[in-house]
C-alpha cells in the first residue's frame, strides 16, 4: 500500500520566526526558514495518519490539507507535539467516530493530565476531542501498515519514533539504543531530530545527527526540529551525500 509523507512542520518548540527575534533566520524571506512546530502527515491508500498534534495543527491542516483523519501516533507528550489536540474534534463531528490515538503508555498518561476535560464529565460547549486511546509498544498494524514504536531517549524521557516499512520519523532524541538501531536496519529514508550545531542536552546536533545518520544507512536522510541557528540559506555544516535538511511542506512517497 502506497504511503505519502509530508512534514507539516518542522521547527523546534518556539516555532521560526521566534517571537521579537531579529536574527537573519528569523527575518528571512526564504519560506524554508518559516517553521512551524513539527508533525508528518502520512497518507495511507486514501486515509490519513498524523504523527503528533502539534501546537500549529490548525494552520498546518489549511495549508496542506487534512480532509479527514483515521488515527494518530504520538512521540511524546511535549507541549510543541501535543497542543493542537483540540483541533482534531472537527473530525469527530465529520466521521462520527473517536480517533485511534497510539503511543506510550507514559504519553497516554499525560494527554489525559493535560487535557483533563476531555476525559472528565461536564460542559461540552463547542464539543470536546474523543479519543481511543490505544497503549502501545510492541508492533502493530494500521489501516494495512505494520507500524513499529522505536523508542529513543530525549534527556530523561523516553521518545517513540515510528517506522513504517522502509521509512523511519525519529524526532527530539540525544541517543539512539543499541536495540533500536537495529530497528532502524534497512530503513530507506529516515527524519531525523537536528536541533542546531552547538550540543544540546536533549537533542541530536547537525554533527550528532549526521553520525547516526551515516550509522543507520538510510539512502536518503532528512533532518528536521531545526531551531533558529539553521539557515536554509547558508548551512554552517556540509552534508554528506544523501543527507538534506527538512522544511514544511517537504512531501515525498515512502512505498
Amino acid at each position: 500500500m502506497s504511503l505519502r509523507v509530508t512534514m507539516v512542520g518542522s521547527g523546534t518548540s518556539t516555532g521560526v520566526p521566534v517571537i521579537g527575534c531579529p536574527c537573519a533566520v528569523c527575518t528571512s524571506d526564504n519560506p524554508r526558514n518559516k517553521r512551524t512546530r513539527p508533525g508528518l502527515k502520512l497518507e495511507i491508500g486514501g486515509r490519513i495518519v498524523l504523527v503528533d498534534t502539534p501546537t500549529d495543527l490548525r494552520v498546518q491542516a489549511l495549508r496542506f490539507g487534512l480532509p479527514r483523519l483515521d488515527a494518530v501516533l504520538f512521540t511524546h507528550p511535549h507541549a510543541d507535539h501535543i497542543f493542537g489536540l483540540d483541533d482534531i474534534r472537527i473530525f469527530n463531528f465529520r466521521q462520527g467516530a473517536a480517533i485511534p490515538c497510539h503511543g506510550s503508555e507514559a504519553t497516554l498518561a499525560a494527554l489525559r493530565r493535560t487535557f483533563a476535560y476531555v476525559f472528565e464529565a461536564g460542559q461540552e460547549g463547542g464539543g470536546k476531542p474523543q479519543l481511543d486511546l490505544i497503549p502501545v509498544r510492541e508492533p502493530f498494524e494500521l489501516l494495512g501498515q505494520t507500524v513499529v514504536p522505536v523508542p529513543v531517549w530525549h534527556g530523561s524521557m523516553e521518545v517513540f519514533g515510528y517506522r513504517l516499512g522502509g521509512f523511519a520519523y525519529v524526532t527530539d532524541c540525544n541517543v539512539i539504543p543499541e536495540a533500536s538501531f537495529d530497528l532502524l536496519a534497512g530503513v530507506e529514508i529516515l527524519i531525523l531530530d537536528a536541533l542546531r550545531y552547538r550540543p544540546h542536552p536533549t537533542h541530536f546536533s547537525l554533527a550528532e545527527a549526521i553520525a547516526a545518520a551515516e550509522r543507520i544507512g538510510a539512502r536518503r536522510t532528512i533532518f528536521t526540529h531545526f531551531s533558529h541557528d539553521v539557515d536554509h540559506d547558508a548551512p554552517e555544516i556540509s552534508l554528506p551525500a544523501g543527507v538534506e535538511l527538512g522544511y514544511d511542506g517537504l512531501t515525498f512517497d515512502a512505498a
